[in-house]
């Protein structure tokens, strides 16, 4: 996830990847993340990471790795935040004119 969110250069890891896995571990034992092991699809979708299309053409598959998705309750929470940030920019645009 580290190398998701990635560096300036596009290769390097911009955020400390302990940190980041510490980060995703305490989100999983609180029950917003669900980890999935192994390779999820065939196609890689990823336009952050174009290269990833092309070692999976020469591989035939999405590499193997750990990826994470929200749940169900990490879904509600993160639905939550980004309605307060709305509202918050909401009323910074109304407060502006």
């Amino acid at each position: 996830m580290a190398r998701r969110l990635m560096g300036s250069s596009g290769w390097a890891p911009k955020y400390d990847p302990d940190l980041i896995e510490a980060e995703c571990h305490n989100l999983e034992s609180l029950g917003y993340l669900v980890r999935f092991q192994g390779s999820l699809k065939k196609s890689v979708t990823s336009s952050v990471k174009p290269w990833l299309k092309v070692k999976a053409r020469e591989m035939g598959t999405k590499p193997k790795g750990i990826y994470y998705d929200l749940s169900r309750e990490g879904k509600k929470v993160a639905s939550q935040i980004y309605k307060e940030l709305k509202r918050r920019e909401d009323r910074k645009d109304i407060e502006g004119e």
